[in-house]
């Protein structure tokens, strides 16, 4: 088995292309469920934030794997599978793991070191432990990427501006707001995590009074309460959308929420003279198309962010995280070579020991006179021989298969010895090779 990661990313899709990628939670479990069940693909993982979608994927093949998942990724989203093409990244071997890390870290991130993608990747892992659809490979790939983001923040600046994708689209609104936020009625749509976020980054912007708005008026209350907002009504959208200068977009709605009709009535009924800036961040889009460009709106979507990137961190910075990046997909390829040959040694042993057996046999029916004592003696005195004759060459030879090139000898042994080893499935047990994360 291999590592295959499939995807896109604000990098090579816009948000027209991204909002049929996306699957929204409840639907995670069934795609889980159809990847594994594809001929080449034993274990997936699924990633949807609101600028990537990303499947991760153990296959026994890189063609095959990469028509399985392409294949059900076209059926999910409806694009044909040879346009769809146009839109993915593909990475294979070691550069699915150098991409994991550097998604984890955060330096494939819209904004550079943003730390929101850790907990995103922590859901995406959940989700596919509770669906069965992760094995060895996925478990340990999942857990490093973990460890690996958290070594970035810990050890490096990489996010000592605290930037976000919020605080991005904040940095726009202040482009059209006259440069200060500080005292901006706002309002935030949506009480998940990009909610949750949103209303936390206004409230340290110095932007208020707050407003929070959700379909479950319970998790919109909560929320209001916990950073001094106010909880609004879904029903009052309207009303709230004519008071306030920003709003934050980010619900999980299928639909637009924003509709052309909805914002024309708030428009009209507005009274500051300052244009009302929307800043949509949800993928699907909450703004419905048709209403950009109605008079005295301003709509910024995750496109609109990805054409003006900015507040990247130091070089220095980026740099430090490149050089724990590279150290940690090293030492996952050696844990990956070494596992390798786990099976073929433990068949080694398993030969062994039946040959021992089959002797012990033999010699036991030419000696019926030997008493309990005496074969138990000869029984433990070959297994002795047998298990110090392996020691040093199995433990040299995982040694060796955990440098580069070290896959060949597993190979080489699995030859001399005749051996029939198995692959690997994704019910596999799960070794570690580091701290979890």
């Amino acid at each position: 088995m291999n590592l295959l990661s499939i995807g896109a990313s604000y990098r090579t899709a816009d948000v027209a292309v991204l909002e049929r990628l996306s699957i929204p939670e409840p639907e995670i479990p069934q795609l889980l469920q159809k990847l594994v069940a594809q001929p080449y693909v034993s274990e997936a993982v699924l990633v949807s934030t609101c600028n990537r979608v990303e499947v991760y994927a153990a296959v026994s093949g890189f063609h095959g794997g990469l028509g399985d998942i392409c294949n059900v990724l076209s059926q999910h989203s409806g694009i044909p599978a040879t346009e769809l093409a146009g839109h993915l990244y593909v990475h294979y071997g070691e550069a699915a793991v150098r991409h994991s890390f550097q998604v984890s870290s955060g330096l494939d991130s819209m904004v550079v070191g943003e730390a929101q993608i850790l907990g995103q990747l922590r859901n995406a892992y959940h989700a596919a432990t509770e669906s069965d659809t992760l094995g060895r490979l996925l478990h340990e790939l999942m857990q490093q990427a973990l460890r690996v983001g958290k070594r970035a923040h810990a050890e490096t600046g990489i996010d000592k501006a605290g930037q976000s994708v919020v605080t991005a689209a904040l940095d726009v609104a202040a482009e059209h707001l006259g440069g200060d936020l500080t005292g901006r009625p706002a309002l935030v749509i949506g009480a998940g995590a990009m909610g949750a976020l949103s209303i936390a980054t206004l409230t340290r912007s110095g932007v208020g009074p707050l407003r929070i708005t959700n379909r479950s008026a319970d998790r919109a209350e909560r929320l209001a309460e916990a950073y001094g907002a106010t909880a609004v009504p879904i029903l009052d959208l309207e009303q709230a959308l004519s008071e306030v200068d920003i709003v934050v977009s980010a619900t999980a709605s299928t639909q637009p929420v924003l509709t052309r009709d909805r914002l024309r009535t708030a428009l009209a009924a507005r009274t500051s003279p300052n244009p009302l800036v929307v800043l949509d961040l949800a993928v699907p889009r909450d703004v419905a198309p048709d209403a950009v460009g109605l008079p005295g709106l301003i709509v910024v979507d995750i496109d609109g962010l990805a054409a003006g990137r900015r507040a990247a961190p130091a070089a220095a910075e980026t740099a430090a995280v490149e050089q724990i990046v590279a150290g940690e997909v090293d030492n996952f390829l050696g844990w990956m070579r070494g596992a390798e040959i786990a099976p073929t040694v433990a068949a080694l042993r398993t030969r062994a020991e039946e040959v021992v057996s089959a002797e012990m046999r033999k010699l036991l029916g030419r000696r019926p006179e030997f008493t309990e004592e005496q074969r138990a003696d000869v029984s433990r005195t070959l297994h002795r021989v047998v298990q110090q004759i392996l020691h040093s060459p199995t433990v040299r030879v995982r040694q060796l298969a955990a440098e580069p090139g070290g896959d060949q000898y597993a190979a080489l042994l699995r030859e001399l010895f005749d051996l029939d080893v198995p692959l690997a499935t994704h019910a596999d047990a799960v070794p570690e090779i580091g701290g979890k994360a």
